[in-house]
């Protein structure tokens, strides 16, 4: 009986023992501290299994189990679209100092939006991840703006202005014949928590622009 006794208390120990290799105080079932050289491997044909198969070492050295979407999502880099939740014409308030002013463009409409960083309540690109992204947009001027009227688009890092289009419309004859478009894009170097806001600088105190998505709208892409 008590030969039996010990050596069912030999098991249970071993059962619940924690295996070191390279180490003295194991802090897992294994843990193996160096190299680990697998020879062969099977290959998964189970598209079910791959789906949620993809190994991954956490910050602690813990090798643990992820699903395969959360890994590509991981990488996908920024991409925004945003434009105008309405078709018409977006009135845009400026208040003049010394004949000219500045406005936020309010960018409303999320159209992309991959990793969740543009805010259309306050239309501001906050970035997650440090990196080089590039920067545009283009707006469209109602077409009854008058003549000598000096305006365009600008783009802000925190609030601080990196890159700009502005000109005077100009009529000949009666007939304006400066575009109504105004469009700007540059690169821009951002590390986390950077914002990129777009402003609208005009010598009006209010500027009509038109609403359309394809017309007035503004992109941020990620590139590398």
């Amino acid at each position: 009986m008590s030969r039996t006794f010990i050596f069912f208390f030999l098991i249970t120990i071993n059962t619940f023992a924690q295996v070191g290799i390279g180490t003295t105080s194991p802090e897992a079932t294994l843990d193996v501290n160096g190299n680990l050289k697998v020879r062969t491997t099977t290959l998964e044909t189970n598209m079910e299994v791959i789906k949620d198969s993809i190994m991954v070492i956490s910050r602690d050295g813990i090798v643990n189990r992820v699903e395969a979407n959360d890994i590509v999502n991981a990488a996908i880099p920024s991409m925004v679209r945003a434009s105008f939740s309405s078709a018409t014409d977006v009135t845009h308030l400026i208040t003049l100092s010394l004949g000219f002013g500045y406005t936020l463009v309010e960018f409303d409409n999320e159209i992309i939006d991959s990793n969740d960083e543009f805010d259309p309540a306050t239309y501001t690109f906050t970035a997650k991840q440090n990196g080089i992204y590039h920067a545009s947009a283009q707006i469209r001027i109602n077409s009854t703006i008058s003549a000598d009227t000096d305006f365009g688009i600008g783009i802000y890092k925190n609030n601080v202005l990196v890159a700009e289009q502005s000109f005077t419309s100009v009529t000949v004859a009666m007939v304006n014949v400066t575009s109504p478009f105004r469009t700007v894009s540059t690169t821009i170097d951002l590390t986390v928590g950077d914002t990129i806001t777009f402003k609208l600088a005009a010598s009006l105190a209010s500027v009509n622009i038109l609403g359309k998505n394809s017309d007035s709208y503004c992109s941020i892409y990620q590139l590398r």
